[in-house]
């Protein structure tokens, strides 16, 4: 029997994204980039309220190969946090759990010509999300296009993409889960199966390992981001 069509053209798919992969990683250098430490008090914010100047936290740290660790980040991610009145833990634990692929910025807009709607960055952001979540924002004039290259934006975009669910988030609840599993599940989701899980409904079962995924790393992060 001849095989499905759609079955061929995914198996294509996967073996020229495992070709690249392994293409990128002959050409970079064995070692991440590292990050620039803080060089800038952040600038407030509070809820409601992301218009301001921007925070100096050094040079961007630029993307240069699919092999990084989070916790590398732990000072983009603490600044990038308090400015959107986020936990930085929940953004670092976040982070852990988009490292499922290889975060490099040819493989990334290599993989995305194949696949338009993939997402962008070390947090995996859909152009959408990005659109909708840097209006008014001092990343405002920013592209997704530039988040393969730039992490600290790609924090950026997340920790406010974070606050802009929270503020969605009711008051009263009809479950168990916690704030951060909510917005976590936002962040995974979408903010209509936020506000779905919010008055109880169950998480399905790839919501529900994106969650345990996150439990898994949550001690993980939490050191990271302790400084």
């Amino acid at each position: 029997m001849a095989e499905p069509r759609s079955r061929r053209r995914w198996l294509a798919l996967v073996v020229f994204a495992v070709v690249v992969y392994v293409l990128v990683r002959a050409a970079d250098t064995p070692q991440a980039a590292t990050p620039q430490p803080s060089t800038g008090a952040p600038r407030s914010a509070t809820p409601g309220n992301s218009a301001g100047p921007s925070a100096s936290v050094g040079p961007s740290p630029r993307a240069t190969t699919s092999s990084y660790d989070p916790a590398a980040y732990a000072s983009q991610v603490r600044t990038r946090a308090q400015q959107a009145g986020v936990s930085a833990q929940l953004v670092m634990a976040i982070l852990y759990n988009e490292a499922y692929k290889p975060h490099d910025p040819a493989f990334e807009r290599a993989w995305q010509r194949y696949k338009p709607d993939a997402a962008f960055g070390i947090a995996n952001m859909h152009r959408a999300t990005f659109d909708e979540v840097k209006k008014g924002r001092d990343f405002a004039d920013r592209s997704w296009d530039e988040l393969p290259d730039d992490r600290d934006l790609a924090i950026e975009a997340e920790a406010w993409y974070l606050h802009d669910l929270a503020a969605q988030l009711p008051t009263t609840r009809r479950t168990s889960l916690s704030e951060d599993d909510l917005l976590a599940l936002g962040y995974n989701t979408g903010a209509g199966n936020m506000l779905a899980f919010a008055r109880g409904t169950t998480p399905g079962s790839q919501a529900q390992s994106y969650l345990d995924r996150l439990h898994a790393n949550w001690a993980k992060a939490g050191k990271a981001v302790a400084g």
